[in-house]
């Protein structure tokens, strides 16, 4: 399946990830601390690691690293990761512009039309006997628990920018376990 690049983003290549459930995807595996995600992201740019601010008292202390790929100055970040002290990497959010290709059973989740995506969701469901998931703000995909799809708008198309994510402490899904800075559109907290 082609993607086509954002005219003049500067990225040529986009590198093919695997994501396997509740393992991880590409080379992150959950449960990573800080220290592992930055090495083994750092192959795609500089990395910056921060706190996360601390919204939900049940939550222990999070980081977010940020991987920004090499050559492209004050550009969002490709890949961002979210550590938690006590479960380590739960959450890697894709950017739909700079991440890497990922796909599910031949599905490609990122940097779709998400109207596109729906249509090719929707065609799997039926074809292989399956489910799909629909995000609170409608967005479709995989019926994978570790999944989670978002928007993020690139011109005048909303593309898809999927979190891959496992439950975090204190939290009995995925979509309770999401970090704040991820509740809007294109990581722009709407709070």
């Amino acid at each position: 399946m082609a993607f086509e690049t954002e005219v003049g983003s500067g990225v040529a290549e986009r590198e093919d990830w695997s994501y396997a459930p509740a393992v991880g995807v590409g080379p992150l595996r959950f449960g990573m601390t800080v220290d592992e995600v930055v090495e083994a992201v750092g192959v795609l740019g500089r990395t910056k690691a921060s706190d996360c601010v601390r919204d939900h008292a049940i939550f222990s202390p999070t980081w977010r690293v940020e991987v920004h790929r090499r050559g492209l100055t004050s550009s969002p970040p490709a890949v961002t990761a979210y550590v938690s002290q006590a479960v380590g990497l739960f959450c890697v959010a894709v950017d739909a512009v700079r991440g890497p290709r990922v796909a599910y059973d031949g599905i490609l989740l990122v940097g779709r039309d998400l109207s596109e995506l729906e249509s090719d969701a929707i065609a799997y469901a039926e074809s292989m006997g399956v489910h799909l998931r629909y995000t609170p703000e409608g967005y479709a995909g995989p019926d994978d628990p570790g999944v989670v799809m978002r928007g993020q708008p690139v011109g005048q198309v909303l593309r898809s920018r999927p979190l891959f994510m496992v439950t975090r402490d204190g939290a009995h899904t995925e979509w309770d376990s999401m970090p704040s800075a991820e509740y809007g559109v294109n990581g722009r907290s709407i709070a």
